[in-house]
């Protein structure tokens, strides 16, 4: 009879095994001529391909570490030097298994986009649009320290410096590895951000709270993924304007893009011409109709998700960045440190991080709690 620990140990390899076979099949069809004349296939193949990579690792080295232990058991009968060596490749034996039980969890199927990141000010006033500020430098110097590319769409700049609202463009450079693409790491960003300080325009020295709101979108990687109809845009054009109602520019070049069947309302105003304006507002409005289909599709199938703050309540806040303290603390995870201006410079790791771990640490959970 198999014992209970072989029982697992099979059905871990056999659930590995599917993995493998695609991996295959995308290496097969990466050296087929027909697909490498559709670059967009290639593009989207590589990625999965990619990402498969990790669990194909795992499951051969899982293979390679039960084939010494079994050797080292056999031998270790006759000879003292081997069975010296079971109790360390037992403890790599666990450690593969591990490591491959947790490549195998249920994966989030946008990990490998790049992202929309779009930063507004909320209750606060000025303070809070320079928190803002501080933010969108925040992940511009977090995307250059992973290697990503950061582009400002569009802002609407405030009376000091600071950020009404911004949208940023992140994108990988390459094929990044599995968990390690924008949406992977900066999903966990979305929420409310409050801020403790002593405001710029205070002259008492007293500290005050304001917050700001992140919303992240994953980026439509093929427009068929989002389906616009003719007449579903009404597109209005206006002259741009900047801090105080300022006039930037003289033409009629910003864009204000209305979604009819929706009425999500997209404006860009950032770019020169008019063109760039309109194709910058259809990438984000593209991403929020994804977003808006994947909250439909979740709803639907009565799906657990973790749902990002669309409000600028202080009250449903998922991070304190408190300036006389140097601290920062993920309300979600329980994260803190002392090292506020290095995380603000684009040392965010260590917080995503905790999000992440927390994430994979409840998937774990769910996936024991429905196989017992």
């Amino acid at each position: 009879m198999m014992s209970a620990s072989s029982e697992a140990d099979e059905a871990l390899l056999s659930s590995a095994r599917p993995v493998i076979a695609e991996h295959e099949d995308c290496e097969a069809a990466l050296s087929d001529p027909e697909v490498l004349a559709d670059p967009v296939r290639v593009r989207r193949i590589n990625k999965r391909y990619a990402a498969l990579a990790p669990v194909v690792a795992a499951y051969h080295a899982l293979l390679a570490v039960d084939d010494d232990l079994g050797a080292a058991r056999e031998l270790g009968a006759d000879d003292a030097s081997f069975a010296e060596e079971v109790p360390g490749l037992e403890a790599a034996r666990a450690e593969a298994a591990e490591r491959l039980r947790v490549l195998l969890l249920p994966r989030d199927p946008d990990d490998d986009r790049d992202v929309i990141l779009e930063v507004k000010a909320g209750e606060g006033g000025e303070e809070s649009a320079l928190f803002a500020g501080d933010l969108v430098r925040m992940y511009l110097r977090y995307a250059e320290r992973r290697g990503w590319s950061a582009q400002v769409m569009d802002a609407t700049e405030s009376d000091l410096g600071g950020y009404k609202d911004v949208k940023v463009a992140v994108k990988a450079k390459g094929t990044p590895g599995p968990g390690e693409a924008p949406w992977a790491r900066l999903k966990y960003e979305g929420g409310v951000h409050r801020v403790q300080r002593v405001p710029v325009t205070e002259s008492q020295g007293r500290i005050h709270t304001s917050a700001a709101g992140v919303l992240v979108l994953p980026e439509v990687e093929d427009e068929g993924e989002v389906e616009i109809g003719p007449n579903d845009l009404r597109i209005d054009v206006y002259r741009s304007s900047g801090p105080g109602g300022q006039s930037v520019n003289t033409t009629d070049s910003a864009v204000r893009i209305t979604h009819l069947p929706t009425g999500i309302v997209v404006s860009c105003q950032n770019e020169k011409s008019q063109l760039q304006n309109k194709e910058s507002a259809l990438r984000v409005l593209r991403a929020r109709l994804l977003q808006a289909q994947r909250d439909a599709a979740e709803a639907e199938a009565s799906a657990a998700r973790r749902s990002q703050v669309r409000t600028l309540d202080r009250s449903e806040r998922i991070r304190t960045y408190n300036f006389p303290e140097n601290r920062i603390a993920d309300h979600r995870t329980g994260f803190k440190a002392y090292n506020l201006d290095g995380v603000l410079d684009g040392d965010l790791d260590p917080v995503v991080s905790s999000a992440v771990d927390a994430d994979e640490a409840a998937r774990m959970a769910a996936l024991v709690d429905g196989s017992s």
